[in-house]
């Protein structure tokens, strides 16, 4: 009779998988200041690039320090013209001011910085499954707990069999960063996919028929860390294959990071 108490006492319910990723979105709303170690693998003009960086992030008022083994990047809300300071970390020796959403910031990047964290992944997801309704369980799966960077996480995959490009008709004002923020879509997919037609994401007119995806992607892979409901690795696909992966590395959800290291100033920076 003891044994069967402890037991009943000891057992933890397994949470569903509409459970799981509604528990993220949850988590996600809760940060709000955040660090990490960020592995990723975007795929441009047809070959996956790696890239890593270190994160610093708060998210209100929004503040931003990358380090990119090299350059370093600092952004915060209502500074700088809404420009981002980068330290190019060797010669000229010079900290330049660039617009986040500028060619220059833009080049060989799938994001702009303001899609760093995961307040956009956590959209995404949002989107998915307003889109699966009551067909969710068609659309997403479960399939357990997989280990990944030394924690134990919850293995889920979503697949839309019917992701495919569309006909969309651009309206005034609009931008390809605009029409993909305004889907939930990934403006880098919508420039590729229209690349005979634009030679940037502002090279777009009113009237102008362009194709754009149904959805984010086709597929996604997650691993959804058991205890702090984050994601540990993000894979995405669509109909060519892998098209983007991220890895969270070293993962600090809402630690104490001083105003100072979000100004130039900060001892540990190059600016």
């Amino acid at each position: 009779m003891l044994l069967l108490f402890f037991s009943l006492t000891s057992y933890v319910p397994v949470p569903t998988c509409k459970e799981i990723l509604q528990n993220t979105i949850s988590a996600v709303e809760k940060i709000q200041t955040i660090k990490f170690h960020l592995k990723c693998n975007e795929r441009i003009n047809g070959k996956l690039i790696p890239t890593q960086s270190q994160i610093k992030l708060n998210r209100v008022p929004r503040k931003l320090y990358v380090y990119l083994q090299g350059p370093e990047l600092l952004w915060v809300s209502g500074k700088n013209e809404g420009k981002v300071l980068v330290s190019p970390g060797g010669f000229p020796y010079v900290n330049v001011s660039l617009d986040p959403y500028g060619s220059i910031m833009r080049e060989n990047q799938h994001h702009t910085i303001h899609e760093a964290g995961f307040e956009y992944f956590a959209d995404i997801i949002k989107t998915y499954i307003g889109i699966a309704g009551d067909k969710f369980d068609s659309y997403f799966k479960y399939t357990g707990t997989i280990s990944c960077d030394g924690h134990d996480c919850y293995f889920i995959t979503a697949e839309y069999p019917d992701f495919k490009y569309v006909e969309y008709i651009v309206q005034k004002g609009e931008t390809y960063t605009s029409i993909a923020r305004k889907f939930k879509l990934s403006d880098y997919m919508l420039l590729e996919a229209n690349s005979g037609k634009a030679n940037g994401y502002n090279d777009i007119k009113p009237g102008q028929k362009i194709k754009i995806p149904n959805v984010y992607c086709s597929k996604i892979i997650l691993y959804i860390d058991k205890e702090l409901f984050i994601p540990r690795a993000i894979k995405i696909y669509d109909e060519k294959g892998l098209f983007e992966a991220y890895e969270y590395h070293d993962l600090e959800v809402n630690p104490k990071i001083p105003d100072e290291e979000f100004t130039k100033e900060y001892k540990g920076y190059k600016f």
